[in-house]
């Protein structure tokens, strides 16, 4: 029956009814760019020189956008807002904290460098098929992977991203490209499967879906819930998608094969993706699981650094070399989450900032060097020092920041990482992260002597390094170096990360005001 018209109901136990101040609009500022952007290119998809004018400027609004989201968020603590204004565990959150912030930002800033490249290196055909609405869908997947509260939002996000990548991944329809979407395909979708069951698992324990709930509640129900079976599929599932070892063979069979430019936004931000979650669900939600886990994790975090690096080693390719490089990457993060102390985790949360602009700029890299020697095969390639003597200080620049050696940005968090590791005793992890960057050195360097001071075995196709390549290239070469030169700042905000991950009061505060959790 109606309640009498007179009657007042009080929204307040159920609802937000304070307004909500302009600036928290940030939160999901991101995601509603790309999702609006992603449908407007849809539309313009005959017009593909207009994609181009209207996705790289809004990239571009995206960067600004995640700036400003960080700002604030470093000035006021971790944001959270819920949809409908239902309140939490009801209203489904999206809640950014330092570390899903700096994650946010610098995917936006990999991506805008993708999509300046993507000028010259997707063809009119490719943007026919839908290059530019894919890019913008998948930063919507990636970003509200990062700033998502609710775990089962969480899994939707992935499911955005892996359609996109899909799409991405095929244009061409090469048989090369089709082969590779299709390991890609079966082991993706066995993550996500994975991961399906685990959040069916989550709300039969929990009752409840938001982070912040499940991490106020997980202490009451350790010793009556499955959580031990809970983190094991967590685990699997998240190093299948960050292809971890010994799940990781689809990487290598399949990075290799799309646009060089969807290679580089694959290599620098999908694998990000499956780390964050790990760390967020392992570190923040199960953290006592993830101490009984640790030696599995660590395990597999050091075979993961040498098998990769073995297997940048052994390649002719510069593309299958490359995709090694991120796996052996991948590793020193799990070094880091299987550590569990703050330390270690800023160690890891460093790491995947930095490898998310190394990946990017060395798969673009690999690809104006096969643009200016015509092939990929280091058999065939030669002279490149010789053809642009800029190009190869870039070149030289970005193969030391991937192995890991000072001044540059892939120097501290290693060093980050040793120290932690050798802080609890591991020194087995601090032999592993320093075997993997001197295995990385002599890869780097074998690419270095045979494809820049060989001379070219044979005449070269007339090539220039164009601003869309260049621009992007100098951009986050600039960033590596100066992350290397500077890094104080990143450093200080990567520990704060990790304490927040640690000890996410801050973050439940966030969700639950005033710790009025249900």
């Amino acid at each position: 029956m109606a309640a009498p018209a007179s009657t007042i109901t009080d929204l307040s136990a159920a609802m937000v009814t304070a307004p909500v101040p302009l600036a928290n609009w940030l939160v999901i500022a991101p995601v509603a760019l790309c999702l609006t952007l992603g449908a407007a290119l849809l539309m313009m998809r005959n017009s593909t020189r207009l994609q181009a004018l209207v996705a790289v400027p809004g990239l571009a609004v995206l960067v600004l956008l995640d700036a400003a989201l960080l700002a604030k968020v470093v000035a006021h603590g971790p944001l959270t807002m819920v949809m409908g204004r239902w309140l939490p565990p009801f209203g489904i959150a999206f809640t950014v904290d330092l570390f899903g912030a700096l994650m946010t930002l610098t995917a936006a800033v990999a991506a805008l460098a993708g999509g300046f490249y993507a000028l010259k290196d997707v063809t009119e055909s490719g943007r026919c098929y839908g290059f530019f609405p894919f890019l913008m869908l998948l930063m919507a997947g990636v970003s509200g992977a990062f700033l998502t509260g609710d775990v089962f939002n969480l899994y939707v996000w992935f499911e955005v991203l892996l359609i996109s990548s899909f799409g991405m991944l095929i244009l061409g329809s090469e048989r090369g490209q089709i082969d590779g979407a299709l390991k890609y395909a079966v082991l993706n979708l066995i993550g996500t499967t994975l991961f399906l069951i685990s959040v069916g698992i989550v709300y039969a324990v929990f009752g409840t879906l938001n982070m912040a709930d499940i991490a106020g509640k997980v202490e009451s129900v350790r010793d009556t819930a499955p959580l031990m079976t809970l983190s094991a599929l967590v685990l699997l599932a998240f190093a299948i998608k960050a292809a971890a070892f010994p799940v990781n063979f689809w990487l290598p069979a399949s990075y290799h094969t799309p646009r060089i430019v969807v290679s580089a936004l694959f290599a620098g931000l999908l694998t990000k993706v499956g780390v964050y979650a790990l760390i967020r669900i392992m570190v923040m939600l199960l953290p006592v699981e993830r101490e009984q886990l640790s030696l599995v994790i660590a395990a597999a975090g050091a075979a993961t650094i040498v098998f990769g690096a073995l297997g940048a080693l052994a390649q002719d390719d510069i593309r299958k070399l490359l995709g090694y490089v991120v796996i052996s990457g991948i590793g020193n993060m799990l070094v880091g989450i299987a550590l569990g102390t703050p330390g270690g985790l800023s160690g890891a949360i460093f790491y995947a900032l930095h490898s998310m602009l190394l990946m990017t700029a060395l798969y673009l890299l690999a690809g104006q060097a096969a643009a200016l020697a015509g092939s990929f095969s280091l058999t065939d390639l030669g002279g490149l020092y010789r053809r642009s003597g800029s190009f190869a200080a870039v070149s030289f620049i970005l193969f030391l920041a991937a192995c890991g050696l000072p001044p540059l940005s892939g120097f501290w968090p290693k060093v980050v990482l040793v120290r932690a590791s050798i802080d609890v005793g591991a020194w087995w992890l601090a032999a592993a992260i320093l075997i993997g960057g001197f295995l990385m050195t002599i890869a780097f360097g074998r690419v270095f002597l045979l494809a820049y001071w060989r001379p070219a075995a044979a005449p070269q196709p007339e090539a220039s390094i164009g601003w869309q390549a260049g621009l992007p290239l100098v951009i986050l070469t600039a960033l590596i170096a100066g992350f290397g030169i500077l890094p104080e700042r990143l450093l200080e905000l990567a520990q704060a990360a990790a304490t927040g991950l640690v000890d996410p009061t801050t973050y439940l505060q966030s969700v639950f005001p005033g710790g009025a959790m249900p």
